[in-house]
């Protein structure tokens, strides 16, 4: 069985905010899922649109805005964003990444 065995990839986003410089360059390439809370630091939401602010929380990567989440990493200054599969929990996109 593939590890991609639905429709959305079944991938999760996440933040270490120790890393976050807080420039927001995240937030303004996909608003949909990150947000810049009082303190100045990115934070993921839930899709409920709730801020997580649970060190290490996820949320799930919807595929029409995976392109804008992977620019997100691209661009942050803080190299903080990790995407992940949920499946084995490998890093695919961010720093840890093997790409």
């Amino acid at each position: 069985m593939s590890p991609q065995t639905t429709n959305d990839e079944d991938l999760e986003v996440w933040i270490d905010q120790d890393l976050c410089t807080g420039d927001g360059i995240c937030a303004q390439y996909a608003p949909e899922v990150f947000e810049l809370d009082i303190d100045g630091l990115a934070y993921v939401k839930s899709e409920q649109d709730e801020l997580l602010q649970t060190p290490g929380a996820t949320t799930p990567v919807k595929l029409e805005l995976l392109t804008d989440v992977v620019d997100s990493v691209k661009e942050c200054p803080g190299e903080c964003i990790h995407v992940r599969r949920v499946s084995d929990q490998v890093e695919v996109y961010g720093p840890e990444a093997d790409n």
